[in-house]
């Protein structure tokens, strides 16, 4: 069964089919041509893969992002992030990292994020004279924390493969989001200064004061999201609804953007993300079933414990795997995939779950920055005007701290557990 599982998908690969389909044809080719069990089993699993509680916070935190989207949020909060940090060299690549992490805590996924900021940070950058490829790959970079700080759609996804808490997964996922944003920042300001890059003015207290108010509304929504989750007051899928509707207040009666005529729009833009996602897990669901039914990740265990009984090494390795399959393939669709494989592993190993988790979704968050697939790399050259070729040399410095960060978390994992040991 195994062999016409993986021969038919990579089968699929090759001609370009979609993922979900992919996952989808070689599961049911497996049932059929290498099992007796009915075909029934697959409907059945596809049905029940989807059929979950936690997976409903999806379409509610996706449908919040284009509230807040639309709403006018992100040049709100571009504009206080300018007033913060636009005054140093590379001012204007570190806003775009600071909005970045700003639009993470509302939008919960990368391409959200890259696209909502990007539209207004990019084109703000190559006007003061930056670069269309350093612009786009600071964006992109930056967009990519989307998935690290909570809420996040990956970790909702591995939280449900896994079997693992998502308000841990979030709490954990604060202090990595907020090292590599430093990060990222830092490299920014040495990168802009060796190129030449002016410095902005700095604006003043009282427009810091001004832009802080005037995005207050949307910094309160990962404030009120996340505390309501570390409180108990409301559980993640819980909170995805609240944040909905506080996006829907917001952009109706204190911003004011938000137009009846524009609802339609919204509404299907989150169901078109959200059906994709969901379709992808339903068929994973298939998939994952065959795979742990012919004990492919305690085969992979039994595999890994003969190379290697050292944990540090063992983690090296997923690492590496994780790096490279990041690189062709979608994260939700890689999280589905690999953590009932490599969650057993470690767990054996007596690597925290929670720990794994982040590490897992921030590993695969850089493949959004490496082409082929690369999503954040190809919208923010969308924005920008510009072909792939043109941006590759400038997201390299920033792929290498991005990694070297990775291993920081990786290593040091009271950088993960610190939050959640303390407030769970």
């Amino acid at each position: 069964m195994t062999a016409i599982l993986f021969l038919v998908l990579v089968a699929c690969f090759i001609l370009g089919m979609p993922i979900a389909f992919s996952l989808g044809v070689a599961s049911v080719a497996t049932l059929q041509f290498g099992s007796n069990l009915p075909m029934t089993l697959a409907a059945q699993r596809l049905f029940t893969g989807a059929d979950s509680f936690p997976l409903m916070a999806i379409p509610f935190f996706m449908l919040a992002g284009e509230l807040m989207e639309w709403g006018g949020i992100s040049r709100r909060l571009f504009d206080f992030a300018h007033a913060l940090v636009g005054f140093v060299y590379g001012g204007l690549a570190m806003v775009a990292v600071v909005a970045a992490m700003f639009f993470a805590g509302i939008s919960g996924a990368a391409a959200a994020d890259t696209a909502a900021v990007g539209a207004v940070s990019i084109p703000a950058m190559i006007r003061k004279g930056y670069k269309k490829g350093f612009a786009a790959a600071v964006q992109a970079a930056g967009g990519s924390i989307g998935v690290i700080i909570p809420p996040s759609i990956p970790m909702i996804i591995f939280g449900v493969v896994g079997g693992v808490s998502i308000g841990k997964m979030f709490m954990g996922g604060f202090i990595p989001g907020a090292i590599i944003g430093g990060g990222l920042m830092l490299s920014s300001y040495f990168l802009a200064k060796r190129a030449g890059y002016e410095k902005e003015e700095f604006l003043g207290f009282k427009e810091i004061v001004r832009t802080f108010f005037g995005a207050l509304w949307a910094l309160l929504m990962p404030i009120i999201i996340l505390g309501g989750i570390l409180g108990g007051i409301f559980t993640p899928t819980e909170a995805a609804v609240v944040a909905a509707l506080y996006g829907m207040i917001v952009g109706f009666f204190i911003y004011r953007e938000l137009k009846l005529k524009d609802l339609p729009r919204i509404f299907a833009k989150a169901a078109i993300s959200t059906s994709t996602v969901m379709l992808l897990i339903a068929t994973a669901s298939i998939f994952g079933w065959i795979i742990t039914a012919e004990r492919v990740p305690q085969n992979v265990a039994a595999y890994l414990v003969t190379l290697t009984e050292s944990r540090a090494v063992l983690y090296g390795l997923i690492l590496i795997c994780l790096l490279v399959v990041g690189t062709f393939m979608e994260t939700s669709a890689s999280l589905i995939i690999l953590t009932p494989v490599f969650l057993p592993v470690a767990v054996k190993f007596g690597i925290d779950p929670v720990h794994f988790g982040v590490v897992m979704v921030t590993a695969l968050a850089i493949g959004m920055l490496t082409p082929p697939l690369g999503i954040c790399l190809f919208i923010s050259c969308n924005i920008a005007n510009i072909q792939l070729s043109e941006i590759i040399r400038f997201i390299l410095p920033f792929l290498i701290i991005m990694i070297g960060l990775l291993l920081l978390i990786t290593y040091i994992p009271a950088l993960v557990m610190f939050i959640p040991n303390t407030f769970a």
